[in-house]
């Protein structure tokens, strides 16, 4: 197994981060569409109450939210842990929480622990798997 190490590490940070901002930034402009761009064709999201395989269903889930209770809404997601398995492959532990329109902060209630499988793909690296819990217990 390779896995990165020196500037080749620094720079797979740099993309996965690259990643995130563009995930949260198709989430800022509700856009669904884009949105699931970044999601491989078989990714799989599970939350509490959720599960949903495959981009499509992704899409579909965000869609559906832009247009109801998440119109307006966007998301923070600051990565507190990053690691390759290997070139191809990176785990991403992660803290987060939607603002809904309006609000400055996340509420407690709303903070979640998240934990994201990417995988590099030709077109750059994808979410595999994601998945997310309360952070309070």
């Amino acid at each position: 197994m390779t896995e990165y190490s020196g500037t080749e590490r620094d720079e797979a940070i740099a993309e996965v981060r690259a990643l995130f901002t563009e995930i949260y930034a198709a989430w800022s402009d509700n856009d669904a569409d884009a949105f699931a761009t970044f999601y491989r064709e078989d990714a799989t999201v599970v939350m509490p109450g959720v599960r949903h395989i495959g981009r499509s269903a992704i899409r579909d889930s965000m869609a559906a939210g832009f247009e109801g209770r998440l119109k307006g809404s966007s998301a923070v997601d600051e990565p507190v842990d990053l690691r390759f398995v290997d070139e191809d492959t990176a785990i991403v532990i992660s803290k987060a929480g939607i603002l809904m329109a309006g609000e400055a902060d996340v509420p407690a209630e709303r903070e979640v622990n998240a934990t994201w499988v990417l995988t590099k793909q030709d077109e750059g690296w994808l979410v595999a798997a994601y998945a997310n819990a309360p952070a309070t217990v």
